[in-house]
């Protein structure tokens, strides 16, 4: 059985305390941090070509940070002030707190769901006059769109911001004996970066199912798959599956 050294996961480097971290020291291996993709915002032209007006809306959805940075920014660029009667639908608490850091919370008309987006329908069905914004990348999913449209609100997309494949030229991709990837978009920056990557006996983890039918399609065979059961986190799959290459 071959043993596994050297990790590369797709993603940011964690803080200082991570199950990452955790796992490299116990089973004595090194693993690295790269974010394979990278968000970078339209300018306020490209929004003009989108038709956008800001104005236009009484309602914001916000699915992620980035959204709401983004939207924030633009507001910006184009001399827009958000008014405080702006309504604001977000997919979790977490995003929902997340406008603390462009809006005074308390005196504002907020609302989340719980987790998914298809958890939001009660909330359209609660207000649905509003004219709603919803600001997105480049990549939308199809349960979003299905979600709203069965919403029956007013509702418009606006494209904010890109998932950009980023440079890894630098990196010696064989050079690892594990990669790991999280989202479709990293399995396009590794074809990118890496035309001529054949994977032999390098091993790859795949988060979620988008990720793992991305990775088939373009002929890499999974040795490790997330979550699961019984293993819910990537980190959970990871020490288990070392674990069973180590006995």
């Amino acid at each position: 059985m071959m043993r596994i050294k050297s990790i590369l996961v797709s993603q940011p480097a964690p803080s200082e305390s991570s199950p990452y971290l955790d796992i490299a020291k116990k089973e004595k291996i090194k693993i690295d941090f790269r974010p394979f993709i990278h968000v970078e915002g339209v300018d306020n032209k490209e929004l003009r070509t989108q038709k956008i007006d800001l104005t236009q809306f009484t309602g914001i959805i916000f699915t992620s940070k980035n959204a709401i940075d983004h939207y924030f920014r633009l507001a910006e660029e184009l001399r827009f002030a958000v008014p405080d009667t702006m309504r604001y639908i977000c997919q979790s608490e977490a995003i929902a707190n997340y406008l603390q850091k462009h809006i005074v919370y308390r005196k504002r008309k907020i609302s989340f769901g719980e987790k998914n987006f298809a958890d939001l329908q009660p909330l359209f069905k609660k207000f649905p006059s509003e004219k709603y914004l919803l600001p997105s990348s480049d990549v939308l999913s199809p349960d979003i769109i299905k979600t709203l449209d069965a919403s029956n609100v007013d509702w418009t997309r606006a494209i904010m911001y890109r998932t950009v494949c980023s440079d890894l030229t630098d990196i010696n991709i064989k050079d690892y004996d594990m990669l790991v990837f999280f989202s479709p978009q990293g399995i396009k920056s590794l074809q990118q970066n890496f035309p001529d990557f054949k994977q032999e006996d390098t091993k790859i983890g795949v988060f979620g199912s988008t990720t793992l039918a991305a990775a088939e399609e373009s002929g890499l065979t999974i040795d490790l798959m997330a979550p699961t059961k019984e293993t819910p986190s990537m980190t959970m799959a990871l020490e288990k599956y070392i674990k069973s290459l180590h006995k």
